[in-house]
């Protein structure tokens, strides 16, 4: 495979997941890690990524604040639109962080009256601008990759809740393993959040359907809904369909 070939690949990998590791894209991409991590240099050079220790990260995740290009912005305002409409006046409700999440936050109506619990700053932030919604930002150590608040800290006020909903983004998600991602301190804080919900819901670009991670946050039925761009009468999601109510 040619460098160009290489780095276009990554590039697509970071923009799906947010966040890749050197050694996920070796194997991937049957090269060294010394190969990756001089496409990494590069393209960090380039200014189209950020590298991180053993990997990098999408831009559009990191500065959500800044002009930065967010991948799919359209898809992901059409999930958005769709879940807001799962809201109800009344409503607890649970949200992790992400691109697909802060465009949930500011299209939520000023008139919907809602708790929101969050491990995100940047949702919290969001959702604070909404005129009748109550905010609580759970506390704890902040990643510097996802952005969220992770460690024992959070987890254990996780534990004290109880919500009507928790609403999670997604790295990846396929039948066969259900819900995965790349980040052992994030999948444990997303397994705390689905544990402290009456309901998750699930949202997901229908390019991270089918792909899968090297950790396992949870299998498929213990969703209840997953909120897409497509049609959920489109044939891509007639597996999902059979465990989980799609949207």
């Amino acid at each position: 495979m040619l460098k160009e070939e290489r780095q276009a690949f990554i590039i697509k990998q970071i923009n799906l997941h947010n966040k890749v590791l050197s050694s996920d894209l070796s194997v991937k991409l049957n090269v060294s890690e010394d190969t990756v991590r001089r496409d990494l240099n590069e393209l960090a050079e380039s200014g189209k990524i950020l590298k991180v220790h053993g990997g990098a990260l999408s831009k559009s995740f990191h500065y959500p604040f800044q002009q930065i290009e967010v991948y799919a912005k359209e898809a992901k305002k059409e999930i958005a639109g769709k879940l807001i409409g799962m809201l109800q006046d009344g409503m607890t409700v649970l949200v992790g962080g992400g691109t697909t999440m802060i465009e949930v936050a500011r299209m939520i109506p000023d008139s919907l009256r809602c708790t929101f619990f969050t491990v995100s700053p940047l949702v919290a932030l969001e959702l604070a601008e909404r005129s009748n919604t109550n905010v609580i930002l759970l506390g704890g150590q902040l990643s510097k990759s996802s952005h969220i608040i992770t460690g024992a800290q959070v987890i254990n006020q996780l534990n004290e809740i109880k919500v009507d909903l928790c609403v999670l983004g997604t790295n990846s998600l396929s039948v066969e393993d259900g819900l995965t991602d790349s980040d052992w301190e994030v999948v444990q804080v997303k397994k705390a959040m689905i544990r402290s919900a009456k309901r998750t819901a699930i949202m997901s670009i229908a390019e991270k359907l089918g792909s899968d991670q090297s950790m396992k946050v949870c299998d498929l039925n213990s969703i209840h809904y997953l909120v897409t761009d497509l049609d959920p009468r489109d044939a891509d999601l007639r597996e999902y369909a059979q465990s989980i109510t799609v949207v």
